[in-house]
């Protein structure tokens, strides 16, 4: 049975297989497509379709940043805990008010970590130290003039 390269195309392009596979499982077919199909997932050929490729990784992204906490701490009282994913968000939409709030939490000795999903600290917390660390030294030096 003489196979169309029409739907040799298709099926290669439908299940992601080569030329040869799309055109044996066509001839054992009867040059039927769905039955080709068929035949390409029993033998485990057709290749499933990656998702798109920028909303994956923005996918990949926000649960990562959902598995991160922001934490705001005064001496051990949590005063705020939320998901970094919701941290930008609000940064995005009150840049003002976030940046002032963050600047304030820290010139009122207020502690900023970040936290895995585990309970661990990551090490932007070292800069995050070193920043407070920096601050406390200014702030010494103000008052003390």
């Amino acid at each position: 049975m003489s196979i169309d390269l029409k739907l040799i195309d298709e099926l290669k392009k439908r299940a992601d297989v080569s030329y040869e596979d799309a055109k044996e499982a066509l001839e054992k077919n009867n040059g039927d497509l769905v039955e080709a199909l068929i035949y390409l997932e029993k033998q485990n050929k057709v290749k499933t379709e990656p998702e798109n490729g920028f909303i994956s990784s923005v996918k990949k992204i926000i649960k990562k940043g959902n598995r991160i906490k922001f934490i705001i701490k005064k001496e051990e009282s949590t005063i705020l805990s939320i998901p970094l994913t919701a941290g930008i968000v609000i940064t995005v939409f009150a840049p003002y008010v976030t940046v002032i709030g963050i600047i304030l939490a820290i010139f009122t000795g207020h502690k900023i970590r970040f936290q895995s999903a585990k309970g661990e600290d990551m090490k932007v917390n070292e800069t995050v130290d070193k920043v407070t660390n920096i601050v406390d030294k200014v702030k010494t030096n103000l008052t003390s003039e």
